[in-house]
Formats: C-alpha cells, sequence, structure tokens
C-alpha cells in the first residue's frame, strides 16, 4: 500500500471511528445514560489487532518477535467482528429512539468490521511473503473461523483477550469440553461455523476487489 493511500486510509478510519463515538456522546447528553459507554471500549479493543498488523508490517523482526505479536495479534482479532454481537443490547425501552441506537451499534459494527478485514488483509500480506500462496491462504482461513469460535467465547462464554492469562485454566477447560463433546455443544459450532463463514466471505470479496498481491509468492510455492 502507498504511503498516500495508507495516510488517507488512516485518515478515514479515525474520522469514521470518531463519527461512531460522537453518537455515544450525543446519545449521554440527550438521555443522561451511560449505557452505550461500553462500545467505545470494544471499539479500542478492535483497534489493537490493526495497531500490531501495522506495526508488524513496518517494523523487521526475528522469528521469535513475529511469532510472538502474531499470537498476541490473533488473541485481540475477535474483538474486531465481536462488535457485530452488541446488536443484541438494542432495546425498544429506552430513551433515545430505535432508530438511533440502531445507527450507533450499526457503526461500532462496521468499525470494526472494516478494521478486522485491514489487519487480517496485512497479515495474509506478510504471510504470503514468507510462506506460499497455498500457506498463506490455509492460514487465513483458519484464522476467520478461529475468529468465529473467538466471538463466541466472547458474547456466549463472556471470555475476554485477557483471560488467556488471568484464567488459563478456566478458558483451556471450557475450550476443551466443546472440542471432546461437540455434540452437547451446538451453539459452539453453529456460531462458529455461522461467524466464519461470514468472515471468511467478507475476506474474500475483499481480496477480489483489493490488488492481486498473491503474485509477490515465490513460482515454486504456486505449484
Amino acid at each position: 500500500m502507498k504511503t498516500t493511500k495508507k495516510n488517507k486510509l488512516i485518515k478515514l478510519l479515525v474520522l469514521f471511528s470518531a463519527y461512531s463515538i460522537s453518537l455515544v456522546i450525543f446519545r449521554i447528553w440527550f438521555t443522561q445514560s451511560l449505557y452505550y459507554t461500553f462500545l467505545i471500549w470494544n471499539l479500542f479493543l478492535a483497534y489493537i489487532p490493526y495497531l500490531i498488523s501495522c506495526f508488524v508490517k513496518n517494523i523487521e523482526l526475528g522469528r521469535f518477535k513475529f511469532l510472538l505479536l502474531t499470537t498476541i495479534w490473533l488473541l485481540f482479532l475477535p474483538n474486531a467482528p465481536y462488535i457485530i454481537t452488541d446488536i443484541f443490547h438494542l432495546s425498544k425501552q429506552t430513551a433515545a429512539p430505535i432508530w438511533f441506537d440502531l445507527l450507533l451499534v450499526f457503526s461500532f459494527a462496521i468499525n470494526g468490521i472494516i478494521l478486522f478485514f485491514i489487519s487480517t488483509y496485512e497479515m495474509h500480506k506478510i504471510i504470503l511473503e514468507k510462506t506460499s500462496k497455498r500457506i498463506a491462504w490455509t492460514i487465513s482461513t483458519i484464522i476467520m473461523f478461529l475468529s468465529g469460535f473467538g466471538i463466541y467465547l466472547g458474547r456466549f462464554l463472556r471470555f475476554n483477550s485477557w483471560d488467556i492469562i488471568s484464567s488459563p485454566k478456566t478458558v483451556f477447560v471450557d475450550i476443551l469440553d466443546r472440542f471432546i463433546n461437540p455434540i452437547a455443544h451446538p451453539k459452539t459450532w453453529g456460531v462458529t461455523l455461522g461467524f466464519g463463514l461470514f468472515l471468511f466471505f467478507g475476506f474474500l470479496f475483499l481480496n477480489t476487489l483489493a490488488p492481486n498481491h498473491d503474485s509477490i509468492s515465490k513460482n515454486q510455492y504456486d505449484k
């Protein structure tokens, strides 16, 4: 991505985020309620994987640091599309018009989706440079479904990215149970598959519309 386009993209991201935050501020003034302020925190979390991908892209890193940052990136990545599920908080019993609350939540959700796809697209290009087209697409596809699983963990089990450090045993046991007894947890795999496919198709659209970077892969890898 050229510097001019990159700067324009950053400005658009900041402006769109500022627009969403301004809706929350207006709602606080209008309703005297802080109810939707949690969306600002969720948006902040959505920016973390984007910032990590920007850092990894622009800084030459050794293998260990690259893998460490990529792991952290992956742990925070589901926070970006997770904002879609905040639509669950919509209620007609509110001091603000329902259309305004819908606009507010939807604007934050779109912010999260944009940050998710930009971040995964940049990481896809980085992996493509280091490996092959086949490996890069395999990893990116897996990431889409891991993000879908992460959305489930966040929305229905109420885990967050920090719990992997603060409560690793609890996280591990709950995740392991769903892999050992998949039939007992249909919601887990329904949400994972549904959101995973949604993100996968979105990623396909992005790669179709964006310039073709697969050509940077070495010829012997594409065989």
